[in-house]
């Protein structure tokens, strides 16, 4: 008797290939519905409609059209068990040997703007996902497949046995359960989100269950170090699995970790606010500045810190142009990304082949949630993409600061807000000057940020992403030339704090909000 396979497909690339080859070379019969069966009539390969099948129709719009004994009972039978074969027998119902299913494209939908939540609903595949189950379940007797890079290594299989090997099909069943799984975790992960902003408590976000999904993009050469093992997983249609690379090396595990650094620094600086560039080390930004053209602003965040830009990763808010190009071809850099690049600009780029070039259009387009692991399990928070107000700060000195100065105090509120506690940003004329990151007390942050600032720290804005504990770290800062200062606030001695800044006539505003990024 032929072989039997059951084939139901969202996605139909290399569907029709697969079903000829099946039926001309390993003389297998077809039992297909929907679409997928339309396809295959269409290719004038013989197929059998699962209503057909199973002597009842597809109903509800399409909703019901596998779940019927006749197919799970062919999918989940044990054919060396005699119960089950005596089963089959009664039920006139024949045992499948292939299940090729993929399913409604949920993640693709949703990824749509202003897609209606009844239509996402529909995206919601029951059958499919019940079909992948059973089947990776029984892997033991048939082979499972769900996507379609795996056909080519299954014909294979059959070209060298009666059937694949159980390492193949146990290899298979694995892969089923991963796709179902990662299917769940984003159908919970948009309902969770569609929860009602006004009613829904804030832990409605975080749900009981948290699931991480992920399908291999790339095998990196190695993690943080030589001897760690890596792998870039791409979840779901957007962020950096989207971002176009236009020449350089393969990415590495640190340079991404750096890359999401920088997209995070840079969107802070909306493009319709004006060019703005930052060069990163290692997460943290060695120079951030805003300017009139793209290039002046790389010029101004490069010459922040130009030591510790050398290798670096750069991050623009516009289309790289020529100028820009240009400039960044100066010096050894690991990665830039920017949402565009001119035609000029590739062609100058081009004579860096090593330096790795990303165009991602949306850089503001960051997750919801991060995820840190941790021994037996994994921490998850909601991200932290607060857009600052300067009209909800309170100015608490008696001097108040000037329209160009609550500009700057914004400039480096936002930069702080990106660079790792405890944080220290020097800031004038809308680039940074020094930065003190990662120290261990406040005090050591001021003190390497005033050292980088030098002379030039005069008239400039200091902000801290935490509140000073002892007005120590406000008369250093006067003591440097600093104008204005701008902190979350919080302390018990914060009057302490403020009183110094009004003896020596500084401006300081407390945020209200803490931006710790440890």
């Amino acid at each position: 008797m032929a072989r039997l396979a059951l084939l139901s497909t969202s996605d139909k690339t290399g569907l029709v290939a697969l079903a000829k080859r099946l039926v001309a070379e390993f003389d297998f019969e077809i039992i297909s519905s929907g679409g997928t069966a339309r396809a295959l009539a269409a290719a004038e390969i013989p197929v059998t409609k699962v209503s057909d099948y199973t002597g009842l129709p597809e109903i509800l719009g399409g909703r019901v059209k596998t779940l019927h004994p006749r197919i799970h009972g062919g999918i989940l039978a044990r054919t060396d068990v005699a119960e089950d074969r005596q089963d089959l027998a009664e039920n006139d119902i024949r045992p499948f040997n292939l299940v090729v299913v993929n399913l409604y494209p949920f993640e693709q939908t949703i990824a749509q703007p202003d897609v209606p939540l009844s239509e996402a609903i529909e995206q919601i595949d029951i059958g499919g996902p019940t079909l992948l189950r059973a089947a990776a379940k029984n892997y033991a007797y048939l082979t499972v497949l769900c996507h379609p890079a795996q056909y080519n290594a299954y014909l294979a299989e059959l070209a060298q046995a009666e059937q694949p090997s159980a390492a193949f099909r146990a290899g298979c069943a694995r892969q089923a359960f991963w796709h179902t799984a990662g299917y769940d975790q984003a159908i919970a992960a948009y309902l969770t989100q569609q929860t009602d902003p006004e009613s829904a408590a804030p832990a409605e976000s975080l749900p009981e269950r948290y699931v991480l999904s992920g399908t291999q993009k790339q095998a990196l050469r190695y993690g943080e170090n030589p001897h760690q093992a890596a792998v870039w997983y791409q979840s779901g249609d957007r962020g950096w699995a989207t971002a176009e690379q236009l020449q350089g090396k393969a990415l590495s595990y640190n340079n991404l970790v750096d890359l999401e650094a920088a997209r995070r620094i840079i969107a802070e600086f909306p493009s319709d606010d004006g060019p703005a560039a930052a060069v990163l080390k290692h997460t943290n930004p060695c120079g951030v500045a805003v300017s009139d053209t793209l290039a002046q602003a790389y010029h101004r965040a490069f010459a922040a810190d130009s030591v510790s830009a050398f290798g670096g990763i750069v991050a623009l808010n516009q289309p790289i142009d020529a100028a820009t190009a240009e400039a960044l071809t100066q010096t050894f850099l690991e990665c830039v990304v920017a949402p565009g690049c001119t035609a000029e600009a590739r062609d100058l780029l081009a004579a860096k082949k090593n330096l790795r070039v990303l165009l991602l259009p949306n850089l503001s387009d960051g997750p919801s949630h991060t995820v840190r692991s941790l021994a037996g399990g994994f921490l998850v928070q909601t991200s932290d993409d607060l857009i600052e107000a300067t009209n909800q700060w309170k100015i608490v000195t008696e001097r108040q600061p000037s329209e160009a100065e609550l500009a700057e105090m914004l400039f480096a509120w936002r930069v702080v807000k990106q660079v790792k506690s405890n944080a220290i940003v020097v800031s004038r004329d809308r680039a940074t000057l020094g930065i003190g990151a990662g120290q261990m007390n406040r005090v050591g942050s001021v003190k390497i940020a005033l050292a980088q600032a030098g002379d030039k720290a005069a008239g400039g804005t200091l902000a801290s992403d935490g509140f000073f504990p002892f007005d120590d770290s406000v008369k250093t800062a006067a003591a440097a030339g600093i104008s204005t200062v701008v902190q979350p606030g919080g302390s018990i001695r914060d009057a302490d704090s403020v009183q110094a800044a009004n003896e020596l006539g500084l401006v300081m505003a407390l945020t209200g909000t803490r931006h710790f990024l440890h």
